[in-house]
């Protein structure tokens, strides 16, 4: 490794390098397409960032594209290549959807050594002939088990069809999938897999909780959360639909520290969401699988599973944001009894999920002792600026007839009225 990114590393505090960096360094600077696959969080950015940069150091025009599937996860490794990037005098540049397009045209006029972009950016910008691939030493795919989809597969073969024919793939993911296995058939190129899922070691200790609840009450549960000390967390929804409908509910009763992260937000929305989460400003931001894919939140204490996943790949993923570089962490899956059995069947191969529980304002896990009121919402406190949930209200009691001998507190009934009428027309006749 070049003495520049030694003493950079060593100033920011690295005492080793993980096990994916220390594996994928070789094949990668010697010109080898890899295939790599490490834990979330095990810093796969900084693996294939350093040996690339390495060989483009002192090279003219564009060597290095990047492709990520979102925009947000497209600025966040822009800023790492920039940092590394620099300090051999390599210029970083970040074309993604959702920015202006022409704003970007203009820039590439200044040729950039390194492009990270989205998909559908990067192929508008093909189409439009701004893009020149001539020079290009090497393409990376990030979060490969995502962007090998039907979706986003053949404009990556397109692109990667007019970078000359010796260009050098790099794939990396948490995961491996049956596209991964055979991505030398897409591609027509031999790979060397390596993956470091089994030996990685930056992992902390993540404790994964299931917490029963019914599906009606769930939105009522988020708020107990707010009241744990130094809490915050990434709320993980199936649908966007579902997730409108929970932020309605929060907003309705004043909750001012959740905030919204969709594909459906313009990019401002998404990265000021995102800017108040890691300052702290919002502790709990509802987001689904597309929209918080691949996203870094340093020191993120948890992640609670709103609606549960489908599959382990889904699990993997949301749970890979917490416990990152040996930071402890936790994840609460809700859902009731059958929901919770569920998907402890679904992960028991790789994760230990056991029972946990709210007791007072504090995580726990004993189960509480049952009360006069066993309905979970009866445990939700509001703090003194917000209005009391429902649940707080007094169930109304059922209208209940007064007996025949305690009515003298009442207005006599219309028809005693009458009956007294008709009797005195009678007497009168």
């Amino acid at each position: 490794m070049i003495s520049e990114f030694k003493e950079y590393a060593k100033k920011l505090g690295y005492q080793q390098w993980t096990a994916i960096q220390k594996a994928v360094y070789t094949p990668l600077i010697s010109g080898e397409n890899v295939v790599g696959i490490a834990p979330t969080g095990s810093g796969k950015t900084v693996a294939f960032t350093l040996p690339l940069l390495e060989r483009l150091r002192g090279s003219q025009g564009l060597g290095l594209i990047v492709i990520e599937p979102s925009a947000e996860l497209a600025m966040q490794t822009q800023k790492t290549l920039l940092e590394w990037g620099k300090l051999i005098g390599l210029t970083v540049q970040g074309v993604v959807g959702g920015a202006n397009l022409g704003r970007q045209i203009d820039r590439l006029k200044d040729h950039p050594n390194v492009l990270v972009g989205t998909t559908g950016r990067l192929m508008n910008l093909l189409e439009l002939d701004k893009l020149k691939l001539e020079t290009v030493q090497a393409i990376v795919i990030d979060e490969a088990d995502n962007l090998l989809s039907e979706e986003t597969l053949d404009p990556i073969r397109t692109l990667v069809d007019r970078a000359p024919d010796e260009v050098q793939l790099g794939f990396f993911s948490a995961t491996q999938n049956d596209s991964l296995r055979h991505v030398n058939r897409w591609f027509n190129q031999k790979m060397t897999t390596i993956d470091v899922t089994s030996i990685d070691d930056t992992r902390g200790k993540v404790r994964h909780g299931q917490l029963e609840v019914s599906n009606r009450k769930k939105e009522q549960m988020l708020l107990r959360f707010l009241h744990l000390d130094d809490f915050k967390a990434l709320v993980f929804f199936n649908q966007v639909s579902t997730l409108q409908k929970v932020s309605g509910f929060l907003i309705h009763r004043h909750v001012r520290e959740t905030a919204k992260l969709t594909s459906e937000q313009n990019q401002t929305s998404r990265q000021n969401a995102l800017r108040d989460f890691r300052k702290g400003k919002v502790r709990l931001l509802l987001t689904t699988d597309v929209a918080a894919r691949g996203i870094d939140i340093p020191k993120l204490p948890a992640v609670i599973n709103f609606d549960l996943p489908r599959d382990e790949k889904t699990y993997t993923h949301r749970v890979g944001r917490t416990g990152r570089m040996h930071q402890a962490g936790l994840v609460i899956n809700m859902g009731d009894d059958h929901d919770l059995r569920r998907i402890k069947q679904l992960v028991r191969d790789q994760f230990d999920l056991s029972p946990i529980y709210f007791n007072g304002n504090q995580l726990s896990d004993t189960k509480p002792v049952q009360t006069d009121h066993p309905d979970e919402t009866s445990y939700i406190q509001e703090s003194s600026d917000r209005k009391p949930v429902e649940a707080h209200k007094q169930p109304r009691q059922p209208h209940q007839e007064p007996l025949a001998h305690s009515n003298k507190h009442h207005k006599k009934r219309k028809h005693l009225k009458r009956k007294g009428m008709r009797h005195k027309r009678k007497a009168k006749g």
